[in-house]
């Protein structure tokens, strides 16, 4: 059996990562979504974003970390759409100090890799319901996810600026082989 593997693709919002995911999965790559779209889906969820920052990174917090145990789980590797320096690049973002326990999983809840990194792109950046940041923002936010998957010690690939085929065709070429 291959040695579990849990990757990343990481970013600012509307790069491309959740279609990404999405063709990855077509092709038989198992996938977690993320997390913060399910919970501003959810009732009350924009309302959580906007007026309690920190509660709502506690909210992905333990929905990331829920992934992360079914991901231990199992026996296949998989793919995450954004992870724990994810959360910690959003607080510093927000001005907001780090919880101690979104540190500790940063540092002690490992991805083995290898960690995307869906650059900003503004010929496919759309706002929407979830998505409301504008460009500038969302060159913000990929600038402080980014730094926060570094300073945890991750070194993100740069997807390439292309359609989602071609980006999962340099993913699937990233991917460990299994022994």
């Amino acid at each position: 059996m291959a040695a579990l593997r849990r990757m990343v693709v990481t970013g600012g919002p509307g790069t491309g990562k959740s279609t990404l995911i999405d063709e990855l999965a077509r092709r038989g790559l198992a996938t977690e979504p993320e997390v913060a779209r399910a919970i501003l889906r959810k009732d009350g969820g924009m309302a959580l974003r906007a007026g309690d920052p920190a509660g709502f990174a506690d909210a992905m917090f333990d929905a990331e970390l829920s992934a992360y145990r079914r991901a231990e789980a199992g026996s296949c590797p998989i793919l995450f759409d954004r992870g724990f320096p994810d959360i910690a690049g959003f607080l510093h973002l927000e001005g907001l100090p780090v919880p101690a326990a979104i540190d500790r999983a940063c540092r002690e809840l490992r991805y083995e890799g290898p960690i995307f990194r869906a650059p900003p792109w503004s010929a496919i950046y759309r706002r929407d319901a979830e998505r409301i940041q504008d460009w500038d923002a969302a060159v913000a936010s990929d600038a402080a996810v980014s730094a926060a998957w570094r300073e945890y010690g991750y070194s993100p690939i740069d997807l390439p600026l292309a359609d989602p085929a071609q980006r999962a065709d340099f993913v699937m070429s990233h991917l460990p082989v299994a022994p």
